[in-house]
């Protein structure tokens, strides 16, 4: 199952028929508080997240999975990367897409993501 968060309706919808394209189960949120509401899944997914959302942004959804000491495999997507953003990611230890980004990129970062000994895992802060 990938949950892929993003507050622009096209591309939502745009990476939810391309994963499903690819042969992944997708479900789109519009928000990072959607998909609280919704609750996570136990079985192994991945959370495709834009970083620039109003509310809860990406990161913050990261870091909130993280208090709750739950392991998600995730990677960030934004158009407009800095500083700050990438040294939030690489802490995090996800992949960070730059919008426009090619289907290949996400899919193979989506494919990183889920191998078991991928390093992109979300888990308790050490």
């Amino acid at each position: 199952m990938i949950y892929v968060v993003d507050d622009d309706d096209d591309v939502r919808e745009a990476l939810r028929r391309l994963l499903e394209w690819e042969g992944f189960d997708v479900s789109a949120f519009a928000s990072c508080a959607d998909v609280l509401r919704h609750g996570l899944s136990d079985d192994p997914a991945c959370l495709v997240l834009d970083v620039h959302m109003p509310g809860m942004t990406g990161l913050e959804l990261l870091e909130r999975i993280r208090r709750d000491r739950r392991t998600m495999p995730a990677v960030l997507m934004t158009g407009r990367p800095d500083a700050a953003i990438l040294r939030a990611a690489a802490r995090a230890g996800v992949a960070l897409l730059r919008k426009p980004f090619a289907a290949d990129e996400l899919v193979n970062s989506i494919e990183e993501a889920l191998r078991p000994q991928a390093e992109t895992r979300i888990g308790p802060a050490p």
